[in-house]
């Protein structure tokens, strides 16, 4: 029922679509809250001038059941006509059927609303995705099995000025030509695990020039043969650019400093020459420098290598004491994060366990052995030196200048503690440093 007319959503038996709302049936029926029946229209004066009644269609009886929605609402009615008049109206089981006929078309009325209720709210929902996803600085992509590429946003175009692709070899129009072949393997290989993608590439722009970007794509299962792709690129070319400028700079810094203390171990040794007590104090000074070297070495090389926990830091210290084809050194434990400026008492300290080791204790023979364990406690990483299988271990009458080195170096520049134990079977030192210091 609408404002000014009646309209038959569904009917049998009846040609007219629509009637005026004044001349309505329904209208009546619809406000009555029950069945309403009219056994002869030609005989009751609220029907007999409707144009049903006089004309053509000759209504003679009426039987309607409102329908009112949930709320209270009248909508319409749900109703039958006769030509011919019926003295004796409904049966009760004709009333019954006509009333449950009625809540049958409110179900379905009522399923039809929600519908486009839902409709409407996944309509606005999807309006305000495309255009978050249209806002974002990246591009978004989504791809179907096979892969088949069937989304992209704005951004895609926008920045290559090329229609998207639909397939992988879609890609080769957008894709660097040295980049392509490699990306396109790699995110192959993904689709058959299927596992996260991760890539980095250069991506033609409108103007014909290419930019790096970061491409990932997730998948939305771990079934191949059904899993949709959801992916992103994301624009790194200035933050590339500056890393690896800032790689040059770290090279040639790494070697100018190595050029340096090359120089001032040859000074060194030039100076100490025809002086035997010199000599060996130079000898001394010139391993302690080497270590010095090889730590800033690793400090500057951390942001571009994996190994940037203490023992890499520790492996690479105590690379040039270990025993071909034995396992004289054995490094295991925690990973302890540490910072460049700790890379250098850190070189010291181990520099001198490890001369000393090869000195006078375990690795100064054979079949002698050198355990180092790292362990997180607390804010705290306790570091554990145990040497077997050596000369046995005893307490030096005096502490030479490398002691007193390495005791100035975990003090005061790691604010640690270390402890010496001379055991029979071997040195066991053991060095407590904060987690704190380390990340300086």
């Amino acid at each position: 029922m609408e404002a000014e007319r009646q309209v038959f959503l569904a009917s049998a038996g009846l040609k007219t679509a629509y009637t005026p709302r004044s001349t309505s049936f329904c209208a009546q029926a619809m406000l009555s809250g029950e069945i309403l029946e009219v056994r002869d229209a030609s005989k009751d004066p609220r029907f007999a001038d409707f144009a049903l009644v006089k004309g053509e269609a000759h209504v003679r009886f009426y039987a309607g059941a409102p329908l009112i929605s949930a709320e209270g609402a009248a909508l319409g009615a749900l109703c039958a006509f006769d030509t011919e008049p019926r003295p004796e109206g409904l049966t009760p089981v004709q009333r019954e059927g006509l009333l449950v006929l009625a809540d049958a078309v409110k179900r379905r009325l009522l399923a039809h609303r929600s519908a486009n209720k839902a409709n409407a709210e996944l309509r606005i929902s999807a309006q305000r995705l495309q255009f978050m996803l249209d806002s974002v600085p990246d591009i978004a992509w989504s791809a179907a099995p096979g892969p088949v590429f069937d989304f992209f946003n704005a951004r895609f175009g926008e920045t290559t000025g090329a229609p998207p692709p639909q397939t992988i070899e879609g890609w080769r129009d957008v894709i660097h030509p040295e980049d392509f072949d490699a990306s396109a393997v790699r995110f192959r290989e993904a689709l058959l695990a299927p596992q996260p993608f991760e890539d980095e590439w250069r991506l033609r722009q409108a103007d014909g020039g290419y930019r790096w970007v970061l491409s990932r794509a997730v998948p939305s299962s771990d079934d191949p043969l059904t899993a949709r792709w959801f992916g992103t690129l994301t624009d790194i070319d200035e933050g590339r650019r500056v890393r690896e400028e800032r790689e040059m700079l770290a090279g040639e810094l790494a070697h100018r400093i190595k050029n340096i203390f090359t120089v001032v171990i040859g000074l060194i040794s030039l100076n100490a020459r025809g002086d035997a007590a010199r000599e060996a104090f130079a000898a001394i000074l010139a391993d302690n420098i080497r270590a010095l070297s090889r730590a800033q070495e690793y400090a500057l090389e951390m942001n571009r290598i994996a190994a940037d926990d203490l023992a890499g830091l520790i492996e690479m210290l105590m690379e040039p004491y270990r025993v071909q084809g034995t396992k004289s050194v054995r490094i295991a434990g925690d990973a302890v994060e540490f910072g460049p400026r700790a890379a250098t008492p850190l070189a010291l300290v181990f520099h001198e366990l490890a001369t000393n080791s090869a000195k006078y204790g375990a690795l100064s023979v054979s079949q002698g052995t050198v355990t180092i364990a790292i362990e997180r406690r607390g804010d705290e990483a306790v570091i554990t030196w145990q040497e077997r299988g050596g000369p046995e271990a005893k307490a030096p009458e005096t502490e030479g200048f490398g002691s007193r080195l390495v005791t100035f170096a975990i003090a005061r520049q790691l604010a640690g503690r270390m402890t010496h134990n001379w055991e029979r079977e071997g040195l066991r030192t053991v060095i407590e440093l904060p987690l704190e210091q380390l990340m300086v």
